[in-house]
């Protein structure tokens, strides 16, 4: 274990009678290796349990009703037979209309800051922040560049915020009895 005790004595004598020296140490690098190992499991279990609170929290895309539609989308629906996808409210999760965002969401324990980073891969493609920067201006809102050089202002939706937020008070419970010295 990482606290031992050392017990040492000497033969009972009747003279003397019999002593009992007891010697505690603490063997710091095998607890340390415990920390550290309980460290990991426990926080790439939490950063698991976000990552899946986040990814659920993405549902699938609705079509837009037609009461939704407006002229231009009505006129290309009657041609297509497909409505457009209806965004989802702002202060709720985005819609996966793509599947991207949802397929982005990682997580990754740094040992040596010892900690866990949850959060959407960056985008590839185009620069000057179309598509880099889709998930920062999903969660906390802005201006997007989009179709044609066509900024828009995109009300925050989170999805990594409520998730964090969701699974933080089942972090003390994983912590409890975690470092076990082997």
């Amino acid at each position: 274990m990482g606290v031992m005790k050392r017990i040492s004595g000497t033969t009972p004598s009747p003279r003397r009678g019999s002593f009992l020296q007891v010697e505690w140490f603490f063997d710091g690098q095998r607890v340390l290796d415990a920390v550290d190992r309980a460290t990991r499991r426990v926080l790439s279990r939490f950063g698991a349990f976000v990552r899946r609170t986040a990814r659920q929290s993405i549902r699938r895309p609705r079509r837009k009703r037609i009461s939704e539609l407006t002229l231009f989308e009505a006129r290309r629906a009657a041609e297509t037979g497909r409505r457009p996808f209806a965004s989802s409210d702002p202060g709720k999760p985005p819609r996966n209309q793509t599947g991207k965002l949802k397929g982005s969401i990682f997580f990754s324990y740094d040992p040596n800051e010892q900690s866990v980073v949850i959060a959407p891969a960056v985008f590839s493609g185009r620069r000057g922040g179309q598509l880099r920067d889709a998930p920062a201006v999903l969660e906390f809102g802005g201006t997007a560049v989009v179709q044609r050089g066509r900024r828009i202002n995109v009300k925050p939706r989170p999805f990594m915020g409520p998730a964090l937020e969701k699974e933080l008070p089942k972090l003390d419970n994983m912590w409890r009895n975690s470092v076990r010295v082997a």
